[in-house]
């Protein structure tokens, strides 16, 4: 399917209300807070800049300390950017046809994929109508975590979209370790992750920004097995409205 034969999802009715009211609480509260974090992330290489010219080496459990709070303050400030990103769901952006290939090459360039792991698209369906924001954070987030849970060194994504009983689908499939069938729902809460964050990395809002977004198009979002054998795939269903 070419960019002029793309499915465009019904974009869902904007919360309104209170709901609106707490997102853009959590986007002031956000983005404030933020700017102080960016702040402690600094201070401590200020201090240690400022030990070293005095003649003071910063080791033992002085440089443990200062690696501990940098990590702390670091997972603080990626939080925060994974809650401005719930709050900017469907808001402050365009609407327009997007190309996917060109999509998954841009999130692809951001992630930058560590080496052993390859990505393989199967983009029967090549252009959809979405937010430009939108697309990308699923997409970023759907890889992202596929990468963050492998449990190897080395493995296979594969990117796919296609158009199935009057739906678009979106999916990213990986070769990891997969999801128990009791967490699978888990997944998707705001701040949860199934590993403890010193082993893995992360606030937990990848995969609750994704499920928001396809709640935001009149979609769905949830994560089975892999159809590739090991793994997990995790996989976005949008209604069509008529082609762009």
């Amino acid at each position: 399917m070419n960019s002029e034969n793309a499915p465009s999802p019904q974009v869902a009715e904007t919360h309104t209300g209170s709901s609106q009211d707490i997102e853009d609480f959590i986007y002031l509260i956000s983005h404030d807070v933020r700017a102080s974090v960016r702040a402690l992330l600094e201070l401590p290489h200020w201090i240690v800049e400022d030990l070293e010219e005095a003649g003071v080496k910063v080791e033992g459990s002085v440089a443990a300390s200062i690696e501990l709070m940098n990590r702390h303050t670091g997972r603080l400030d990626r939080m925060l950017v994974d809650l401005l990103t719930f709050s900017r769901v469907g808001r402050m952006q365009e609407v327009r046809s997007n190309i996917l290939p060109l999509v998954i090459e841009q999130v692809l360039e951001e992630i930058q994929l560590p080496a052993g792991f390859k990505v393989i698209k199967n983009l029967e369906c090549e252009a959809i109508v979405m937010g430009d924001r939108d697309i990308l954070t699923l997409f970023d987030a759907l890889i992202r975590n596929a990468l963050k849970h492998h449990d190897k060194r080395s493995g296979q994504i594969v990117v796919s979209s296609a158009v199935q009983g009057g739906e678009a689908v979106l999916s990213v499939a990986d070769d990891g370790p997969g999801i128990p069938l009791e967490y699978r729902e888990n997944v998707f809460g705001a701040m949860r992750t199934l590993r403890p964050r010193d082993e893995v990395e992360g606030s937990g809002m990848g995969l609750t920004n994704v499920r928001k977004i396809a709640a935001l198009y009149g979609g769905t979002a949830h994560v089975t097995d892999s159809p590739y054998g090991r793994g997990t795939l995790a996989e976005v269903r949008l209604p069509l409205t008529g082609l762009v």
